[in-house]
């Protein structure tokens, strides 16, 4: 897997899996709860590709930045 495509797919399960939780759990998003849904879901491969940082940090990266994590104090 190349990591461009992971991050798209990343970025897109994310958005998907989001839609399935309920307004309370929207407000703090787990990503290892999405990464339980992922593993579920048969998408595991999106987390197979090469990074300095390693595949969880930048995926969670991608999934905190989808889900407007990152502007969270």
């Amino acid at each position: 897997m190349k990591k461009v495509e992971a991050e798209k797919a990343i970025r897109y399960l994310a958005t998907q899996w989001a839609h399935t939780l309920s307004e309370k759990e929207r407000e703090h998003p787990s990503f290892s709860a999405f990464k339980a849904w992922i593993a579920a879901n048969r998408y595991s491969g999106y987390l197979n590709f090469r990074s300095v940082m390693g595949a969880d940090y930048d995926a969670e990266m991608w999934f905190d930045e989808e889900l407007g994590q990152m502007q969270r104090n």
